[in-house]
C-alpha cells in the first residue's frame, strides 16, 4: 500500500486557493465539482473554458480583451492563444504599489537588503525610463549576466516593460557558455555585477565579460552593478557605465507599459547544450504570465501573505517562475551564494529569520543535507513554512521520508517537475491531496499530460514516456534561427506527430500522483527492458558509503549493460565487502535488471551548470565520442574520470 506521509486537514482545504478556484468554475460553469480529480479532467477536455476561468480569476491585467481564446485545440505546435488582448507582462507583475515588502535579499554574507513594492515599482521607472532613452525598443534583446539579486529583476522588469525581449545566465558560466547563448540573440544592452560571493571569496566577473564584448558586437551599454564593492573601475569594460550613474536620478516617474500582444515574446530560454550548441526557445508573455500565475496561485496556494523562496541562479527558469510571484503581491527571498556556507543550515536560518512559508530547492540539496546529517527542523525554528517545493531532479522516497523526519513533519512537502521548455511543469503539488511517499501529487491542471507505452498508446501503473496530448499557452512560440520550424518539431514532435514529448521517463499511479524515473533517453536497455536511473540513484542516495553517483549503458556485445560509476563519501572505499552490499541493496530495492554489471569509482560527477547530472555526456566519453559542448557543464574536468577505463574493455 503506498504510504502517506502527509494530508491537509479539511479546514487547509477549505481555505485553498485551489478550493476557491473550483467553487469559482462550479459556479460560472454550472459545475458541481467536489475533488481535485473531476476539476482536472475538465481543465484538460474544456481547454478554452478553463483558460477562460484562469484568465478571470488570477485577474490578468489588459488594456484590450480577448476575442477568441484559442484557434485550435488539435492544433500543436503552432495554436493561437487569446488574440485580439493586449497585455503587458511586467505591469501584472507590478500591480502592487505599497509599502509591503517585495524582495527580501540576501548575498553570501553580506547585510540583508529589503524592498518594498513601491520601491521596485519606482526602480523599474527609473531604469526603464533610461533604456528607453538610450533607444531601446519592442523586440530588442536586454541581457543578464548576474547574481540572483534584486537588480537582475528590475532589468527585467524594466526591459518587458518596453516589450523587449530579456535573457540571463548566472555569473559560474564561462566566455564560450556566454557567447554559445548571447551570440545567438545578439543582445543591444547588457546587465552585469562587477563580480559575485561563493564559499566566503570574492569572485571577479569583470574580466569575462571583457573577454564576452570581444566577440559580441551588438552590445551598444553594458551597465555594471555593484556588488562586491562599491564602485568598481569598469575602464576596460567597452561601453560601460555603472548602474547609479545610468539609472535616471527623476522621482514620480510612471512606467510606460507597452501593451502589446498575448504571444508577444517574453524570454529567450535555452537547453542544455550538452550535445551542441543550445538551442534558443522564445516564450511568449501572456503564455508564461498564465501558466506560472496559475502554479503559484492555484498549485502553490501564494497569497500576499506568504513568503517564498527559491533557492535559484538566474540561469534556471526557477529564477523566472519566482519572480512571477510578484504578481500575487507576496514577498520574494532571494539568496545569491553557496547554500552551505559559512554552515550547512544556512538557507534554514534564512528560512527562519525571514519567516519564509514557501521553501524551493532541489532534490541534489536535500541529498546533501541528508548526507551530511544535518537536521534542520531540530536546529531552526521551522514554523512558518507549510510548503516544501523540490524539482532539479527526480526526489529519492527517502528523500520524501527525510524532509518529513528531519525539517518538518506538518508540511506539504511538493515535488515539482516540467522544465525550461514550458518554463513551469507538468507535474506539481495540490493543497488539496494527500502526499504520498515517492510521489509527484498531480499533473498540472490544463496540461493534458499523459504515459505511452512504447507503441504509442496511454497506460498507467507501468513505467513509459512523458508526453502532452494538447497544446498549452507557455509552449515556446518559435525556435531562435529556426525559420522553417525544424528544430522546434524535431526537439518534442518526431517520435509522436502532435504530440509533445518530453524526454521523461515516468509512471502514473492508480492515486493520480506521478512518479519520474529519469530522463527517457538516458534509460537503460538491458536485454531490451527499459528501466529509469532513477531507481538505482534511490538506492544510492540511502547509502552513507556512497557521496554520489552516476549510471549508464554501455554498448557491450550486441547488447547493453548496466555500469555504474560511484564517487565515494570521506572515509569509505569500494571494498569487495560494499560492491556486494550494492548490488544487494539495489537488487532487492529496485530490481535484478538494475544491478549494474560493473561499479567503478569516479572522483567527481558531472553536472550542467543547472545542477543535473549529464548521464549523456558520460556515456559520450565512455563510448569514445566527444562531448561538443563542455562550457555547459559545471565541472567539466570530472569527464575526464571516465575517459579510457581499461575496466570497461574487459567482460
Amino acid at each position: 500500500m503506498t504510504e502517506i506521509l502527509w494530508e491537509p486537514s479539511q479546514q487547509q482545504i477549505n481555505d485553498s486557493n485551489m478550493n476557491r478556484f473550483m467553487a469559482f468554475v462550479n459556479q460560472k460553469y454550472g459545475k458541481d465539482f467536489l475533488g481535485y480529480d473531476p476539476l482536472y479532467q475538465w481543465s484538460v477536455q474544456e481547454i478554452p473554458d478553463f483558460w477562460a476561468a484562469i484568465w478571470e480569476f488570477v485577474g490578468i491585467k489588459a488594456s484590450q480583451p480577448y476575442n477568441q481564446i484559442i484557434d485550435d485545440v488539435n492544433k500543436m505546435p503552432g495554436a493561437n492563444w487569446f488574440s485580439g488582448a493586449r497585455l503587458n507582462f511586467a505591469e501584472n507583475l507590478l500591480r502592487f504599489r505599497d509599502e509591503q515588502p517585495a524582495i527580501v535579499f540576501q548575498g553570501e554574507g553580506q547585510e540583508i537588503v529589503n524592498i518594498s513594492y513601491a520601491g521596485l515599482y519606482d526602480s523599474v521607472a527609473r531604469l526603464a525610463f533610461s533604456l528607453r532613452e538610450m533607444g531601446v525598443q519592442a523586440g530588442d534583446r536586454v541581457v543578464g549576466f548576474m547574481p540572483n539579486m534584486p537588480q537582475s529583476i528590475i532589468a527585467m522588469l524594466a526591459a518587458t516593460s518596453i516589450g523587449a525581449l530579456w535573457s540571463s545566465c548566472s555569473p559560474d558560466f564561462g566566455i564560450k557558455g556566454v557567447l554559445d547563448r548571447f551570440g545567438q540573440i545578439k543582445p543591444k544592452v547588457l546587465f552585469t555585477a562587477n563580480g559575485y560571493f561563493f564559499k566566503g571569496k570574492k569572485l571577479d566577473s569583470l574580466e569575462r565579460i571583457s573577454g564576452v564584448l570581444e566577440q559580441l558586437e551588438s552590445v551598444e551599454k553594458v551597465v555594471v552593478v555593484p556588488y562586491t564593492e562599491d564602485r568598481p573601475d569598469i575602464s576596460r569594460i567597452s561601453n560601460g557605465v555603472h548602474y547609479e550613474d545610468f539609472i535616471s536620478s527623476r522621482e514620480g516617474l510612471d512606467i510606460i507599459f507597452e501593451q502589446l500582444p498575448f504571444s508577444h515574446p517574453l524570454y529567450i530560454m535555452y537547453s542544455s547544450g550538452t550535445t551542441g550548441l543550445p538551442k534558443c526557445m522564445i516564450q511568449s508573455a501572456g503564455g508564461i504570465l498564465m501558466n506560472h500565475l496559475k502554479e503559484l496561485v492555484l498549485h502553490t496556494g501564494l497569497n500576499r501573505e506568504d513568503t517564498i523562496f527559491y533557492f535559484t541562479t538566474c540561469g534556471w527558469m526557477m529564477w523566472n517562475w519566482l519572480t512571477s510571484a510578484l504578481g500575487t503581491g507576496a514577498t520574494l527571498v532571494l539568496f545569491d551564494g553557496n547554500p552551505f556556507y559559512p554552515e550547512p543550515g544556512a538557507l534554514w536560518k534564512m528560512a527562519e529569520d525571514a519567516k519564509i512559508t514557501v521553501f524551493g530547492t532541489s532534490a541534489g540539496y536535500l541529498a546533501a543535507l541528508q548526507n551530511q546529517g544535518v537536521n534542520p527542523g531540530k536546529d531552526y525554528d521551522l514554523s512558518n513554512i507549510r510548503t516544501v517545493l523540490s524539482t532539479g531532479s527526480p526526489l529519492s522516497r527517502d528523500g520524501f521520508r527525510f524532509v518529513y523526519q528531519e525539517i518538518k513533519s506538518d508540511v506539504q512537502l511538493a515535488s515539482i517537475a516540467g522544465g525550461t521548455d514550458l518554463n513551469g511543469c507538468f507535474v506539481l503539488g495540490n493543497p488539496m491531496a494527500p502526499v504520498y511517499r515517492g510521489e509527484i501529487q498531480c499533473r498540472g491542471l490544463g496540461m493534458k499530460v499523459e504515459c505511452f507505452d512504447e507503441v504509442g498508446a496511454p497506460v498507467f501503473n507501468q513505467q513509459g514516456e512523458l508526453v502532452c496530448t494538447a497544446p498549452f499557452p507557455s509552449m515556446p512560440i518559435y525556435f531562435w534561427d529556426d525559420p522553417d520550424g525544424k528544430k522546434y518539431h524535431d526537439a518534442y514532435f518526431d517520435v509522436y506527430p502532435g504530440v509533445w514529448r518530453h524526454g521523461d521517463f515516468i509512471e502514473i499511479t492508480d492515486t493520480g500522483g506521478v512518479v519520474i524515473y529519469g530522463r527517457s533517453d538516458a534509460t537503460l536497455n538491458p536485454g531490451g527492458v527499459r528501466i529509469g536511473t532513477a531507481d538505482i540513484y534511490r538506492v544510492m542516495e540511502n547509502m552513507e558509503e556512497i557521496e554520489d553517483s552516476i549510471v549508464i549503458g554501455q554498448d557491450w556485445k550486441s547488447d547493453v549493460r548496466v555500469i555504474l560509476f560511484v564517487k565515494m563519501a570521506q572515509g569509505y572505499e569500494l571494498t569487495d565487502e560494499l560492491t556486494k552490499k550494492i548490488v544487494g541493496n539495489i537488487r532487492s530495492n529496485a530490481s535484478p535488471r538494475h544491478v549494474p554489471a560493473k561499479i567503478l569509482t569516479v572522483q567527481d560527477v558531472p553536472y550542467t551548470l543547472n545542477m543535473k547530472k549529464v548521464e549523456l555526456a558520460v556515456r559520450k566519453v565512455v563510448h569514445g565520442k566527444p562531448v561538443l559542448n563542455k562550457d555547459a557543464l559545471s565541472n567539466p574536468e570530472a569527464l575526464d574520470n571516465y575517459k579510457d577505463r581499461q575496466e570497461l574493455l574487459d567482460f
